[in-house]
Order: structure tokens, then C-alpha cells, then sequence
């Protein structure tokens, strides 16, 4: 240790030399990142009538850059390898290397100079292309620090003059939401400072650890050796999973970008166990990290050696190669997995275990991009049933550019009403009668048409916007609830479906308690509808679906039947009521297999106490056998569709009013 500390001057100077050397490869990586985005802003601003003020900053953009790409591959003395000799050649080349980091410094203060003035194409962050400029500005100078890993000063100096021109800007604007904006830009800001800060910190002490590394190597040469395993060692544990022996999420992305950087045929293929948490929550922990073994040695054998494999984390996996290489196709590598995977287990049911399987072989511009694609299919498999795959196609292209564009759009459509909220009747007296209504979220997209429930609770999630979603929906129903009883209607109540990541991720009870108490609305008028995937986090979920429970709110069980659920989360779910799944229900008459399943549940229902609704009836021969099989409480478009608010409480007064049972044929 004593030669450590008297090297240290000499470590400092090789510190700085790798900080110059990893600023240098970051910058050659991020240029082009830089020129698109302002390539995009010219066009942007080309097309907003500012084409004139757009190319002269361009061109002064692209200037910067050429001067930034100059400086980084300019000679510079201090990254030839330092002089043992004498100390005036090793002080030379140290304040070479501290001088072009300067110079770096300078240079990323012009580049961000020139992106302060960004707002001149904008209007001062006023027109209608401002969110444009501003998703530009706050990705360019999140890129700038995430690249910026080994020198905080520059990304500090490129980063700081264009967010302060935003919060300028938007505090010159003036206004509530504005001068919000411009806190939370400065807050953005100085957040991104601190994490330049503490990544350069890191850096520098990789760094310093690396160099001590070979300053004791080379004092000591007999523990050369050792010291050669242990880096192996750290290098491999960096780039491997340590329970499976495979690649890990970071191995995984080396071995990926160096694929497709060779510009070859590409193919990932994203594996998920079906069913692993189960075995966790029955056998154990330890158990769960057998099967995964296991599983990663079945995906090592099935497998070509051409292909790369790794646990990207829990009990999901991924494979990449190059088609080029493997002569198999896609899709039967798959199946094969599959059948694998479902082979038989020592010392638990293999009938709890499958795997789903997503696959990409599409030419993708990135990484990201492949492995969204692949997540995209793997999400279609995983919703036909368990030990399938599917193919990313073009149908699934469009779903996923639908999505995308749902997310961009989804802010703006909550802000300017254009979703809504429908609402079908659930009956009871074996249907003759309304006994509840089911609210329903719609969205007529612009462009893509209705958009699908489980699509816009996946926007709202990639948006940022669950708890500004679920807020909307509560918010249409104590309305409606108030309605109902403006008009009467005391006894119905309005259910209202809460999906598993609104449950798991944002205080559900506070909320909808909140707002019952604020409009002086009794709790018992307010189902709360909840899917069987919401069994798999029984723990992240229980404590609010308790205390829903506890203040008086019904807990329905929606899709029951799907094959989440056992009788032990009925009860930690709260459930009051579960749903027999459409799938039961549709074709009812002609299936004896599935009138045997809804008889069980029926059964399953008067044993444990649970109201039995069956959803999905669209027939009158489905509706008369279910009467036959005395289901107390039914749904479907056969007895009501979905209506307006307006609609439905007009419906309702209209038929409260005749002397037969109440029977509401929705438009």
C-alpha cells in the first residue's frame, strides 16, 4: 500500500488520461445523436415557418460539432503512454491531458450555447411545436450526461445553458403551470448535475482502482498471476448472471449491439416462465432458484452454440444470433424451447410451469427498438395462453405504433375530454332485472379508432399517467352515482375496474375513499372490479384492497377462470363477487365441458358466499341455460350494451316506470 500512496501524482495523471480517453470515445458516440436531433429541430422549424432562423442555427449546430469532433481526435501528448522517464516529459503530457479537457469544457459550453437559443424557433416556448423542442432539449441533455460518464464538467457546461434558456423562457411566460414547468426544469437540472457529478465520481474511482491494480501488479510480480484471475473473475461477474451461469442484462447488451453492429440478420427472442411464481410461493425461494437453473441448463442444450443466452432478470430470459449462422428456423427453436421447458420436473408438478416466447427477426435500428418489438409479441403470446409464441408481424407493428401514439396522445385526450365513460348493467333475478352498472373507459383515437381498455391502461402506464387515468374514471362515476340518485335509483350501485398496476402502484384506497367522503357518498354504492392477475402480487396489493374492504366497498373478481386464481387468494383478494370469464360463457349451450366449469363455479360461489355474475352473454340460448343453472347475476350485450351516461339514465327511468320486471336493451 505504501507504493500505491507514493504513486499517487502518477495515479491522479492516469485518471485524468482514461477521464480524456472514455470523454473522447463518448462524444464520437453521441455526436450523431446531436446532429439528428438537430437536424429533426431544423425540420421541425422548416415546417413552422421559421426555416430562415432554423438553418442559421443548424448550421451553427453542425459547426460546433465539427469543432467538438476536431478536438476529439486532435493528438494529444498525455494519451501516449506516459513517460517513465523524466518528469518533465510526464508533466508535459499531464497538462496536455488537462488542457484538452478544457478544451472539450469550452467546446461543449459553445454546443450548449447554441441549444439555449433553440427556443428562437418556437416562440419563446409558445408555439404549438413547443412540446417538440422540449422533449428534444431534456433528451439530448439527458443523453449528454449518460454519456458523460468520466468528465462531469462537460456535460455540466453543454447541459446548463439550454435548460436554463427553457426555465427563462418559460418563467418570462409567466402563469401557474408555466412557472411549475420552470421549477420542476431547474429541478430536472440540477438533478441531472448531481448524477454527473456522482458518475464521475464513480468513474474516477474505477479508475483509481484499476491503476492500483497495476501499480501493485507490477511491484509485485509474482502475484501477476492472481491478479489476472481476479479481474477474470470481476469481469465475469459483471457480465454474467450469478445464479445460472448465463449472460446478464449487461452481457447480454455487449453481445446484442456487437451483433447487430456487424449489420447481420439479427433474431431475439425474449423467454417467460408461465406460472414460476406459483412454484416460488409453494415450494420456496429455494426451489424457484433450482428451476431456474434448471431451466437456463434445458435453454443451454436446446439451443445452438451460435446462440447467445442470458437471464435478463426473475424468470425472464433472452437468445440472440444471427440467422445467417443458425439453419433452424425461428419459430421452431421456439416450439422447441417450449416443449423443453414443459418437460417434467424433479420434485414438483412440471404442469405449473411453461414458458411464453416473443420473437423479432425484423431489421431494427437499435437495440431498444429490437428488444421493444420482441416484448410487443411476447406480450400477444402471453395473452393466448400459456407455452405459445408469436412472431412480431405487421399486425403486431401497427398495435405497437397504435400504443406508442396512444402514449403521445393520451395527456392531451384526458385534458380535453375527449375519453369516456360508458356504462353497461349487470342483473340480477336471473336477469330480468338491473340490479348495477359496470363503468367502462372509452377513447375514439383520432386516428386509430376505439381503442381497446388493457391498450389505454398500458398507455396510461408508459405515459406516466395511471393516477391521472384512474382519477378521471373514479371521477365520471361518483357522477354517475350522484346521478342515480338524484333520480331515485338508491339500490344501484357502479362498479368500476381497477387494473393490477393501478392496484400495485398508486394508493387506490386513499384515493377512492377520499373522494367518496369529499361528495358525502356511502361507500356500499362502489364496486370495485379487479382482474385474477392481480392474484400473482397478492402482497403489494392486499393491504389496500383490506382496507377498501373495511370502509365498505364491494371487491369483484373480473375474468375469473382465466387461471390465476386459487381459493386461498379469494379470500386474501377480498373478493365479495367473482366474474365468470366470456370465454366460459360464450357458446354456453353447445359445450357441456364448459357448462360443467360454470356449474363448478356457481357451486364454488354458494359454498364460499360469493355473488356469481356470468359476463359475455350474447345469445338467448346462452341466457336460457344459465337461467336453468340458476345464475344469480348476469351481463352481455344480449340483455344491455354499453351506453353514454345520459343514455343509460334515461333507459333506466323509462323502464323503472313500467309494471313488469326492469329489462334494458342497450343501442
Amino acid at each position: 500500500m505504501r507504493l500505491v500512496r507514493s504513486a499517487g501524482p502518477h495515479l491522479d495523471k492516469l485518471i485524468r488520461r482514461d477521464q480524456l480517453e472514455s470523454a473522447r470515445a463518448s462524444l464520437q458516440q453521441s455526436l450523431p445523436i446531436n446532429g439528428l436531433l438537430g437536424l429533426a429541430s431544423f425540420l421541425v422549424a422548416l415546417n413552422s415557418g421559421h426555416g430562415p432562423l432554423g438553418g442559421m442555427w443548424f448550421s451553427a449546430s453542425i459547426a460546433v460539432n465539427l469543432l467538438r469532433l476536431g478536438l476529439s481526435r486532435a493528438p494529444c501528448l498525455g494519451l501516449a503512454t506516459l513517460p517513465e522517464g523524466a518528469s518533465s516529459s510526464r508533466e508535459m503530457a499531464a497538462r496536455s491531458i488537462d488542457r484538452h479537457l478544457q478544451l472539450a469544457c469550452l467546446a461543449a459550453l459553445l454546443s450548449g450555447l447554441v441549444w439555449a437559443f433553440l427556443p428562437v424557433l418556437c416562440d419563446g416556448y409558445t408555439s404549438a411545436q413547443t412540446l417538440f423542442y422540449l422533449t428534444v432539449t431534456c433528451g439530448i441533455t439527458a443523453g449528454a450526461v449518460t454519456h458523460g460518464i468520466s468528465f462531469a464538467r462537460i456535460p455540466v457546461c453543454f447541459i446548463t445553458p439550454p435548460l436554463l434558456s427553457v426555465a427563462g423562457c418559460l418563467l418570462a411566460g409567466g402563469g401557474f403551470d408555466r412557472l411549475c414547468l420552470a421549477a420542476t426544469v431547474l429541478l430536472y437540472l440540477a438533478a441531472l448535475v448531481r448524477s454527473a457529478v456522482a458518475t464521475e465520481r464513480n468513474f474516477r474511482e474505477t479508475s483509481r482502482l484499476k491503476h492500483e491494480a497495476t501499480v501493485l501488479a507490477e511491484a509485485r510480480k509474482a502475484a501477476h498471476a492472481s491478479a489476472s484471475a481476479l479481474a477474470e473473475e470481476m469481469h465475469q461477474r459483471a457480465t454474467h448472471d450469478g445464479l445460472t451461469g448465463l449472460l446478464n442484462r449487461a452481457g447480454f447488451t455487449q453481445r446484442a449491439e456487437a451483433r447487430m453492429a456487424t449489420g447481420g440478420a439479427v433474431c431475439l427472442m425474449l423467454l417467460d416462465l408461465d406460472g414460476f411464481k406459483l412454484v416460488n410461493d409453494v415450494y420456496g425461494h429455494t426451489m424457484g432458484d433450482r428451476v431456474l437453473i434448471e431451466v437456463a441448463q434445458r435453454i443451454r442444450t436446446t439451443l445452438p452454440a451460435e446462440c447467445d443466452i442470458a437471464r435478463l432478470g426473475g424468470d425472464e430470459f433472452a437468445v440472440v444470433f444471427d440467422r445467417t449462422q443458425v439453419i433452424e428456423n425461428p419459430a421452431a427453436l421456439a416450439e422447441r424451447l417450449i416443449r423443453a421447458v414443459a418437460e417434467p420436473f424433479d420434485s414438483f408438478d412440471a404442469g405449473r410451469l411453461g414458458m411464453s416466447v416473443g420473437i423479432c427477426h425484423r431489421p431494427a435500428e437499435s437495440l431498444t427498438q429490437l428488444l421493444s418489438c420482441a416484448d410487443e409479441a411476447l406480450y400477444a403470446a402471453k395473452h393466448t395462453g400459456r407455452n405459445h409464441f408469436r412472431l412480431f408481424d405487421e399486425g403486431l407493428r401497427k398495435r405497437l405504433e397504435m400504443r406508442r401514439e396512444c402514449e403521445r396522445g393520451l395527456s392531451q385526450a384526458l385534458a380535453e375530454g375527449a375519453l369516456k365513460v360508458w356504462f353497461q348493467p349487470i342483473f340480477g333475478c336471473g336477469g330480468r332485472s338491473a340490479t348495477s352498472l359496470e363503468a367502462l373507459v372509452r377513447w375514439h383515437h383520432p386516428v386509430h379508432g376505439w381503442v381497446s381498455p388493457p391498450d389505454l391502461i398500458a398507455a396510461a402506464a408508459m405515459a406516466g399517467l395511471t393516477e391521472s387515468l384512474l382519477r378521471f374514471i373514479l371521477e365520471q362515476v361518483c357522477t354517475m352515482l350522484c346521478a342515480l340518485r338524484s333520480r331515485g335509483f338508491h339500490t344501484l350501485s357502479v362498479a368500476m375496474n381497477v387494473s393490477p398496476r393501478e392496484m400495485a402502484q398508486i394508493p387506490v384506497d386513499e384515493i377512492i375513499l377520499g373522494r367518496l367522503r369529499a361528495l358525502g357518498l356511502p361507500t356500499t354504492v362502489l364496486e370495485i372490479e379487479i382482474t385474477e392477475e392481480t392474484a400473482l402480487d397478492i402482497e403489494a396489493v392486499q393491504g389496500k384492497l383490506l382496507a377498501l374492504s373495511r370502509a365498505g366497498i364491494r371487491v369483484a373478481l373480473d375474468d375469473f377462470g382465466n387461471g390465476y386464481s386459487s381459493l386461498a387468494s379469494l379470500r386474501q383478494l377480498r373478493a365479495d363477487r367473482v366474474k365468470i370469464d366470456r370465454s366460459l360463457v360464450t357458446g354456453l349451450t353447445e359445450a357441456e365441458d364448459k357448462r360443467e366449469l360454470v356449474q363448478a363455479v356457481l357451486g364454488l360461489g354458494r359454498a364460499l358466499d360469493l355473488e356469481v355474475v356470468a359476463e359475455g352473454i350474447e345469445t338467448a340460448d346462452d341466457l336460457a341455460t344459465l337461467q336453468a343453472m340458476g345464475c344469480p347475476f348476469m351481463q352481455g350485450f344480449h340483455l344491455g350494451r354499453p351506453q353514454p351516461a345520459d343514455d343509460i339514465l334515461d333507459s333506466l327511468e323509462t323502464l323503472s316506470d313500467r309494471p313488469d320486471p326492469v329489462r334494458l336493451r342497450g343501442a
